[in-house]
């Protein structure tokens, strides 16, 4: 996205400035001349092949602010397997512990051909209607139960009912107009491309922007609105079936800022995921 542009354009910005500054002082025009002339020139060549040596990316701001080289980062391999392994060893799985789906995450350094309408609704299928999704609708059902999040739905075998089936529909909705009817509509890539490299709060930064950038199908970056309008559209639809007095814009809005905040949560710990899997359970 842009952070890297803006960043140089300022750089160039600075030394164009120091130019007028010396040509406005009346400094005579001598051998000295030829020397800033070849410096502003040394210093622009620097400048453009740092800026070419790093990849577009605005987490790879915090290491160019620290002063810090990053280290170099491995050419993307092309394969159609999301989960391949990376160059340093990690890799993406189906489920997070099993259980948990992570069928949308592609391993570090992983380069996927873009999708088709149809790919993209059958991966938000995926997501949402796996075994291990109404094991997950289950136990959020249950806690939201415990909390006695809807009163009118009531306590104990029927109350449980409606809670877990309104997860579900929650679930569902979500990840068709997120990961399904947004990027077909929006030409959007629906799948989260794990960074996998760099230190905890560039890994951090990255992960948690992902909400609101994401992948066009060529490749290129843009404004997530598969994520902002598809969870609004997500939010708006779940009025059909809770009670009236959640048909609110008030509840809806409210609905709408918890999905986007737990996406961001999601992102985040689908980046380190691939880390945690590694040193804690010695798999890729």
């Amino acid at each position: 996205m842009p952070f890297c542009s803006a960043h140089q354009r300022g750089l160039t910005g600075l030394m164009v400035g120091a130019a007028l500054i010396v040509a406005i002082s009346g400094a005579p025009i001598n051998l000295q001349a030829q020397q800033i002339g070849t410096s502003i020139s040394s210093t622009s060549s620097s400048n453009e092949s740092m800026s070419l040596a790093l990849p577009n990316d605005p987490g790879v701001l915090l290491d160019r602010q620290s002063g810090q080289t990053p280290a170099p980062i491995p050419a993307p391999q092309t394969t159609n397997d999301p989960n391949a392994v990376s160059a340093n060893g990690t890799q993406q799985t189906k489920r997070v512990l099993g259980i948990v789906p992570n069928f949308s995450s592609v391993s570090a350094d992983v380069k996927l051909p873009p999708q088709t309408p149809k790919q993209k609704l059958i991966l938000a299928a995926k997501n949402s209607f796996d075994y291990s999704s109404f094991l997950v609708a289950g136990i959020q059902a249950g806690i939201s139960m415990n909390g006695n999040s809807y009163p009118e739905f009531h306590q104990g075998l029927e109350g449980y009912g409606k809670y877990y089936w309104h997860t579900l529909a929650d679930t569902a909705d979500e990840n068709f107009m997120v990961g399904g009817v947004g990027p077909i509509v929006f030409h959007q890539d629906n799948r989260f491309y794990t960074l996998g490299h760099g230190g905890f709060r560039k890994r951090t930064f990255y992960a948690v922007t992902r909400v609101l950038v994401t992948r066009q199908d060529d490749g290129s970056k843009m404004f997530n609105f598969s994520e902002i309008v598809g969870s609004g559209a997500s939010a708006g639809l779940s009025t059909v079936y809770y009670p009236k007095n959640y048909q609110t814009w008030t509840k809806v809005g409210q609905k709408w800022l918890t999905s986007d905040l737990i996406d961001c949560f999601n992102f985040f710990w689908k980046e380190f995921w691939p880390d945690v899997n590694k040193r804690v359970f010695h798999t890729h």
